[in-house]
């Protein structure tokens, strides 16, 4: 697997028979180019054509004007069963066939591009190991035995099972709890850094968009593009009083999220801080101590955003986390005092 093209917007229009422009809902002149491996995450608010975008990559709806590139081939002139079969799509109600086994489901595509059984069943197994399903314990099963998560990563694997250099998303995630959401994310970032294929992702979610999306089209209500930028680009510097707004009054707060606790001022263990830090022989945290008081640690990884990190130092009795390295060695100390210092650069940067 691995397999991925860009995909490219040349001043695509979608415009509805007695409508003019600035349609709820249409597209007007959207142009943006999705490189190959990456995640573009399309946001707005309701009725902006986030979905109709998205739709229009494997013509479930077609343009009025303008074309989709897929590498550097217009969807247009594609067989449209062909093009269909050949690009990964995964919605919000997961739409899993419920007579048909998890096996069954995720090898769709597959099944239709006339792959012998017993290829199916591996690719299917293989692919349920991939997001985290036991194939023993889960190919068997119908999808009403699932949970509203466990189906929808049966709707992530399907999606992957003939390997499409494209994978279209629309909100697969909006129906999920908030816990399931978030551990959802995290699969799909874990996917995406074996896979690289590229993605194009819908949601109304900012923060969502924030953490998943190496670009981020922020679209108005009409179907324009009011904003093309990589998170970090589209927080510092937006481009009006619209994505201002949208992004949110935190958005330094939000800035957070794309900055690894391993990237921060981390303090040494020695720089006199108010606890001592017991480490074991390896270089594990095993606990601070102050006097006679005994406290836990608590253990933030390198990779871990430093938005996770506040969040859990803010609740911890000691404001002190120990950042630890690939092998759980303690690799500096992460104070609250050190975020609000890099809060504070971010917001002159940005003159707010």
């Amino acid at each position: 697997m691995g397999t991925a093209e860009r995909v490219v917007f040349e001043h695509v229009s979608k415009r509805y028979p007695g409508t003019g422009t600035g349609n709820p809902g249409a597209v007007e002149d959207l142009s943006l180019e999705v490189p190959a491996g990456k995640i573009c995450v399309l946001v707005g608010p309701s009725g902006c054509g986030k979905t109709t975008s998205l739709k229009m990559v494997n013509r479930l709806i077609e343009p009025t004007s303008g074309r989709i590139l897929i590498g550097d081939t217009d969807v247009a002139r594609r067989d449209v069963i062909e093009l269909r079969r050949s690009i990964g799509y995964v919605i919000q109600q997961v739409g899993l066939f419920p007579h048909q086994t998890v096996g069954e489901n995720v090898a769709t595509v597959p099944r239709l591009l006339g792959w012998e059984p017993a290829r199916q069943r591996a690719r299917a197994a293989e692919l349920l190991e991939l997001v985290g399903l036991d194939p023993g314990r889960y190919a068997g099963r119908y999808p009403t035995a699932l949970s509203g998560g466990e189906r929808q990563r049966v709707g992530v694997a399907r999606a992957l099972a003939a390997d499409p250099p494209v994978l279209l998303m629309d909100e697969p995630f909006g129906a999920v709890d908030p816990i399931n959401r978030e551990r959802l994310q995290g699969e799909l970032l874990r996917l995406q850094a074996r896979l690289r294929k590229t993605i194009v992702f819908v949601t109304h979610d900012i923060d969502e968009a924030i953490r998943l999306g190496d670009h981020i089209a922020i679209l108005r209500r009409g179907g324009v593009l009011a904003q093309y930028a990589p998170p970090a680009e589209l927080l510092m510097a937006p481009a009006d009083d619209f994505v201002r707004d949208f992004v949110g009054a935190d958005r330094e707060l939000k800035r957070l999220a794309l900055i690894r606790a391993g990237d921060a001022d981390l303090r040494p263990v020695d720089d006199g801080l108010a606890y001592d830090l017991v480490r074991d022989d390896a270089g594990r945290p095993v606990a601070w101590l102050r006097g006679g008081e005994r406290l836990p640690v608590l253990a933030i990884d390198r990779d871990e955003s430093l938005r996770d990190a506040l969040s859990s130092l803010l609740a911890s009795p000691v404001r002190y986390g120990a950042v630890l390295d690939d092998d759980g060695r303690v690799d500096g100390v992460l104070a609250i005092d050190a975020i609000h210092r890099l809060l504070r650069r971010e917001a002159g940067g940005t003159g707010a």
